[in-house]
């Protein structure tokens, strides 16, 4: 196998010289770090990334990737079985807090449940390293009520909290008006404990008609999701012809899908009753016309100073990075970086070292690093 795993790395394509960029940051270098995926949906950097170059990659297909000192492995055994399908497959990854001990990491995806149906999951399983790395112990510790058919609207990005709790957002799955309906997971930001259990700050528990992990609700297809320097959760989301969102939820609160929306149809109708509604928050920020958001990260490293604390959205209908300028909660501007030259960016994370590393889901895509030019 380990002959095997050598052979496959000296056939992968070999990373491409670095093109330079004008920046507001000045001029940067986009290097393909990681080339040779299939569909890569999201990535995370282990611990001992700065020695060891280690990142865990999930491509939609089904299968997690470990990339290691310059080898991508196989498919990793004990992976989750997942319905690829339309926007579903494999999903997100992140890392438990305590991974460097517990090797714990969590996986979201689209589980089958039936030959028309699936569900966003969410499971637990711990990575053992090695010559031919592998999962053990693969849990399920959420399953999405109830079930969706169709393959749109998974959300699916994991956020875990340093007090072992996780955000998880999930999209409507197509069908827009559960997103108003508590009793189901439909359009919603989760927070559970690491072993499932409603998080015990969670605004509905007790309640017999609301589903007690919900956090936040009336949200569409939340696709991207990160922390800022205070420990809040930031989300973007799709939204229909227009309306790309950027919020930020907090526990109880309506974001309003689909009964306010700054987008229309797509056959160009109305949607809901308007762009505002009292008891139903604002965007902090939103697109019209779409640039189709996936993947989200807010820099807080020392490479880009004058991005310090900025949103990095990637862009799939545009292609593009999008740098939010934020000043508190409010976004004062942005710019827009790389437009058609990588493709779809699905997924935008930073490096331990402050590089900004996105993703591109094409097959073949890649995993490509930004950082200053020499």
């Amino acid at each position: 196998m380990r002959h095997a795993l050598i052979l496959l790395a000296a056939l992968l394509p070999l990373p491409t010289a670095a093109e330079t960029f004008e920046t507001s940051a000045g001029p940067v270098e986009v290097t393909e770090a990681v080339p040779g995926l299939d569909q890569p949906w999201g990535f995370a950097f282990l611990p001992d990334f700065p020695e060891t170059g280690a990142i865990l990659i999930t491509e939609k297909p089904g299968a997690l990737r470990l990339w290691e000192a310059g080898r991508l492995s196989p498919p990793l055994e004990g992976a989750p079985e997942v319905r690829d399908s339309g926007q579903g497959g494999l999903l997100d990854v992140a890392l438990a807090p305590d991974f460097a001990e517990s090797g714990v990491i969590f996986l979201s995806y689209a589980g089958a449940d039936g030959v028309f149906s699936g569900r966003t999951e969410v499971a637990r399983a711990r990575l053992v390293r090695g010559p031919e790395p592998l999962l053990e112990d693969l849990t399920v510790i959420f399953r999405m009520e109830p079930s969706g058919a169709g393959g749109r609207h998974f959300g699916s990005r994991i956020v875990p909290m340093p007090d072992g709790s996780l955000f998880v957002t999930l999209g409507d799955r197509g069908d827009d008006d559960q997103a108003q309906n508590l009793a189901a997971h439909h359009g919603s930001v989760l927070r559970i404990m690491a072993d499932g259990s409603p998080f015990p700050g969670n605004p509905f528990l007790g309640r017999e008609d609301a589903q007690p992990e919900i956090w936040s609700w009336g949200h569409r297809n939340p696709q991207g999701a990160a922390l800022d320097e205070a420990g809040r959760l930031w989300t973007v989301e799709h939204g229909a012809r227009g309306g790309d969102e950027v919020n930020r939820p907090e526990a109880g609160v309506n974001h309003g899908w689909p009964v306010i929306s700054y987008g229309r149809q797509y056959s160009g109708g109305k949607i809901g009753e308007g762009t505002a509604k009292e008891g139903m928050a604002q965007p902090v920020f939103y697109w019209d016309p779409s640039i189709a958001p996936s993947g989200l990260a807010i820099y807080r490293g020392d490479l880009f100073p004058e991005w310090k604390g900025d949103l990095f959205v990637g862009a799939l209908k545009d292609q593009l990075l999008s740098r939010l300028d934020r000043d508190g909660d409010e976004i004062v501007g942005e710019e827009r970086l790389f437009a058609d030259v990588f493709g779809r960016i699905r997924d935008v994370r930073e490096a331990p070292d402050g590089s900004i590393w996105f993703a591109t889901d094409d097959s073949p895509g890649a995993l490509w690093r930004m950082a200053p030019a020499p």
